[in-house]
């Protein structure tokens, strides 16, 4: 049976679409047209994923003494989401890969509830070759119809041996009841779910399938509806019950040889020079090698040139390709068609456009549009299609192929469906003010052509400050939007991605590693201030581009899921995923060498074997492998973690094993790592290594807190992230942790003892104790202080955690304050105040509604003092300065303030002594940061100054206040 219709489409910036706009009039813009304000670490656009299925079959009671020897974890249907083991879970089996998982499976027949002839009746998904070994995909069919989501089960087989399973099989194998309403009254109800309307939908479709759930297999219609217009797409796949109308499951789809002259592209290798001069430093691509070229490129099926159409073998002469069709979408009329739009045509072949760097030489005046070059419009489409054509055969070379669902018009005789060449939309809604800063994908099953939409990037009022530059010259985001196509075809066989959170957040970080990876094995170095930087030159941060951190200097683990400022989202978590990735990818170039910058291309190029290829290699070739292993895309980190390893142990018979789990356990998914399903905001994290040798921390309270709470994070955060061990006799964690050797940054923290920032090293085979000599936080609520003042939750400011915070909503935020009652009648001596800025995740909070924007968190403040026993401290008169904070107390960059920017610091103030202290507001980051100032672009449509164009110029936000004697 042919692959279902679904379709999913992931974005740089927000999964799902766009983030969560400000209210219309935050902007200044002409009326109708207030932007989208993008938010490029934030929530999800349009509705979440769901799964209404309920309940839970129980495993079986009894198990074989193989199977209790193996790791299982289990899924909501009795069979097991994960099988894995240190040896392989069957061994003697079969030659043919296919023969031997069925084998393994009848063999199982008490573990998965299958009988032999329910095994014979799995369809074969696919076979995809990993090393010598094999990914198997099988699927169940209901009766008649197939299993739309869930109902596979991926076996990694190697030389007649079982590593690996993973699945979503179901015990029960009855057929579904007959459906009961109609394929338009399911495609009816999804529409108005999602909030479509069906009557311009762009795409619909409704195929039967059957759903296997906890209390039995439902019949049910498949519904793709995707709603087409200006700005940002929405679209969702839904299951319909067809018997009783409800909806099952929700799946929001955005995620954003001839006489001829050789063919030549004129495209950036990275990006255009990070100084954003117009230097035209292009390299000249070719099919074949010769005078002035720098780069020879070719099919990785067929050696053919790009602009060849394999059916007639005959060269387009336009930026349509095998691979990749690149047109321009400035209007962003409808972004899932070629329509009458323009491609790049040139009757000699020669795809090399004037390029002047016209949209930022114009500061985004869209009058540029009209002029000659229409804003460097061809060279940008020629950019793109280089570009994605360089993906598709880099990543074909590690296994992304017709069988594994790769994208391509036509396929030969090599497998797959075809049809189905990458769409680039360049310039994509250029055209249309309040689309901006953004890039997105749109990911269809095998035989649905995917798309990107490549957006222009500009300055937006208290959202977004990026210079004025075009998103289709940035192959960190170009790439990055072509890997969610990789993963999202590769995961869970041909009709489903990645689903829920943490899968999402693998997503995200997955595409930021591809491309990364691909520049670092070509030799083409990104802006940034290191190769691992993701949009450097679009959004104008060296540091760390559009993420929170450079994925080689970030202190994320697996404790932090939640960490970010707007609670747990895809594009942040993601980054937890990518800090634990990197290092894994380091400790293979440790051990195997990174080798030459000739070496590496000649990998890159599949014209080295990845046995003999440099460390990172070998990584890039385990992490495309991992992908064939895991037959859901509902996966935890864990299971994710596991699938590497059984790639490893199938490719490369597990030989790396030991520096994979130490980098896992670095991260905290180590040897006891756990998640309560795919969406868990708060897994358990395990920093021990499974195959080294630990050491051991104990929490020792000193002085003042010798009997204190306190508990211990690993990392910089503690709101929203799990602590490790604890002081707290009434909780299950102790007082002490195990971890793998190392140098760690913790943080303490406990009611009446503030934060404490501690780094401590762990020995192997050592128990030490981690002595915590903490003095007593003087303005904790814990003991006995009170708030009160401007704004709302000013409780918050003294709880002791950065979770929560205070604010303040309207007025000038200059002069707005809290008083803090220290506690008792005697004044305390106060030399040290600790602050945090950081916001909150949005809640249903009546006194501070909707979601918190970031540049109203708080940048400079001043410290009073007030002495109850000589005057009235009631009266803000009374109250004397004691310290001014520098003006970028909480100093941050552009494009916007992350949340490590805001994390809780310490103030050293001249000695006070005082019975109320008060923290009042000089400015936030958008009153008082000169890089949000201004106007910064000569777009009429948009005024930029932060602290007049945004409501948030009336918004202030701080999280945390404390005061120490010492």
């Amino acid at each position: 049976m042919p692959p279902k219709p679904w379709l999913r489409v992931t974005a740089l910036a927000a999964a799902a679409a766009i983030a969560l706009p400000l209210p219309a009039d935050a902007q200044r813009a002409p009326a109708g047209q207030a932007p989208e304000i993008h938010d490029f670490q934030a929530e999800q656009h349009g509705k979440p994923d769901v799964d209404n299925r309920r309940g839970h079959v129980a495993p079986p009671a009894s198990l074989s003494k193989a199977a209790q020897a193996a790791t299982i974890r289990w899924n909501a249907l009795g069979t097991p989401a994960v099988v894995t083991g240190s040896a392989p879970l069957a061994e003697g089996l079969n030659a043919d890969p296919e023969r031997a998982a069925r084998d393994y499976l009848k063999a199982n027949e008490s573990l998965f509830g299958l009988s032999a002839a329910a095994v014979d009746a799995l369809e074969k998904v696919a076979v995809n070759p990993v090393g010598d070994g094999h990914a198997v995909l099988l699927r169940q069919r209901f009766g008649d119809l197939p299993a739309g989501v869930d109902g596979q089960v991926a076996i990694g087989v190697t030389g007649g041996k079982v590593i690996h399973v993973t699945s979503t099989l179901s015990r029960s194998t009855a057929a579904p009841p007959a459906a009961a309403i109609t394929a338009q009254r399911a495609l009816e109800i999804a529409a108005r779910d999602g909030g479509i309307d069906l009557a311009t939908a762009t795409t619909r479709t409704a195929t039967p399938v059957a759903v296997p759930a906890p209390d039995g297999t439902h019949s049910a219609f498949q519904i793709v509806v995707i709603g087409g217009g200006e700005g940002e797409p929405a679209g969702y796949t839904t299951h319909v019950d067809a018997v009783s109308g409800e909806i099952l499951t929700r799946e929001n789809l955005v995620d954003h040889a001839f006489d001829d002259p050789d063919p030549r592209w004129a495209a950036f290798t990275a990006n255009p020079p990070a100084d954003y001069s117009s230097a035209d430093t292009r390299a000249t691509w070719c099919h074949v090698a010769g005078p002035g070229c720098d780069q020879v490129t070719g099919d990785a099926a067929t050696g053919r040139a790009w602009d060849v159409d394999h059916v007639t073998g005959a060269p387009t002469r336009t930026s349509v390709g095998n691979s990749a069709r690149t047109v321009e979408n400035r209007a962003s009329d409808n972004p899932y068609s070629v329509g009458t739009r323009s491609n790049a045509t040139t009757p000699d072949r020669g795809y090399v456009y004037p390029w002047t760097n016209r949209w930022h030489t114009a500061r985004c005046d869209p009058a540029a549009f009209d002029q000659p070059g229409e804003a460097d419009l061809e060279a940008a489409i020629a950019n793109l299609h280089v570009m994605h054509n360089r993906m598709h055969d880099w990543s074909y070379r590690l296994g992304f192929t017709e069988t594994a669902w790769n994208m391509q018009r036509d396929n030969g005789s090599r497998g797959g469906l075809g049809g189905d060449p990458e769409q680039g939309n360049a310039q994509a809604g250029a055209r249309v003010f309040s689309v901006r800063d953004n890039a997105n994908q749109i990911t269809g099953p095998d035989g649905v052509a995917p798309i990107t939409n490549m957006y222009l990037w500009q300055s937006i009022a208290g959202s977004f400050y990026s210079p004025c530059v075009d998103g289709d010259y940035d192959m960190s985001v170009i790439g990055h939007e072509y890997t969610h196509a990789i993963s999202g075809r590769m995961i869970a066989g041909p009709n489903a991605g990645w689903s829920g959170a943490q899968p999402g957040a693998m997503n995200e970080s997955t595409s930021d590693l591809f491309a990364m990876e691909y520049l670092y094995e070509n030799g083409f170095r990104p802006a940034g201030e290191t190769p691992y930087v993701t949009g450097g030159y679009v959004t104008g941060d060296g540091k760390a581009g559009i993420r929170n951190y450079d994925m080689s200097r970030s202190p994320l683990n697996y404790s932090d899921i939640a960490y970010d400022i707007v609670g747990q989202q895809v594009h942040a978590d993601g980054e937890i995923w990518s800090a634990t990735q990197f290092d894994v990818r380091e400790a293979f170039l440790r051990r195997y060498g990174k080798g030459t910058p000739a070496q590496q291309k000649a990998c890159a190029e599949g014209r080295t074997p990845v046995e003999k290829c440099p460390g990172n290699r070998r990584w890039a070739q385990v992490s495309f492998d991992a992908l064939l292993l895991m037959a859901s895309g509902a996966v935890s980190y864990v299971d994710h973690r596991d699938a590497l390893l059984a790639a490893d142990a199938i490719r490369f018979g597990g030989r790396d094993h030991d520096i994979m789990w130490r980098a896992f356990a670095e991260h905290g998914l180590g040897k006891d790592a756990a998640s309560a399903g795919q969406n868990d905001p708060d897994p358990t994290p395990s920093f021990a290594d499974p195959a080294g040798k630990n050491g051991t921390l104990q929490l020792k309270p000193l002085l003042d807190a010798k009997d204190a709470k306190l508990r211990l994070y690993v990392g910089d955060y503690e709101g929203r992230a799990v602590p490790v061990a604890d002081t707290d006799p009434a909780t299950e964690l102790g007082d002490t942790v195990e971890m793998t050797p190392g140098a760690y940054d913790f943080v303490v923290a406990g009611a009446g003892y503030g934060h404490t920032r501690v780094r401590f090293a762990v020995l192997p085979g050592v128990k030490l104790p981690l002595p915590l000599p903490l003095p007593k936080n003087l303005a904790s609520a814990a003991l006995g202080a009170t708030a009160s003042g401007d704004g709302v939750n000013q409780d918050k400011l003294i709880d002791e955690t950065e979770a929560t915070n205070w604010a303040s909503l309207t007025g000038p935020v200059k002069g707005r304050g809290v008083a803090v009652d220290l506690a008792g009648t005697a004044p305390v001596t106060v030399r040290r105040v600790q602050v945090s800025a950081m916001l909150r995740p949005s809640v249903n909070d009546p006194a501070d509604p909707g979601g918190q924007n970031r540049f109203s968190a708080l940048r400079a403040f001043e410290v009073l003092a007030c002495d109850a026993t000589a005057k009235d401290c009631s009266s803000p008169a009374a109250y004397s300065l004691v310290y001014t904070s520098p003006q970028d107390a909480f100093a941050t960059r552009r494009p916007r303030p992350r949340g490590a920017d805001l994390l809780i610091r310490s103030f050293r103030i001249p000695t006070t002594r005082a019975t109320h202290l008060m923290l009042r507001a000089v400015s936030t980051q958008c009153t008082g940061n000169p890089l949000y100032a201004g106007e910064q672009d000569d777009d009429p449509n948009s005024a930029t100054d932060c602290a007049t164009a945004s409501l948030a110029r009336d918004q202030l936000r701080a999280a945390e206040f404390q005061a120490f004697s010492r």
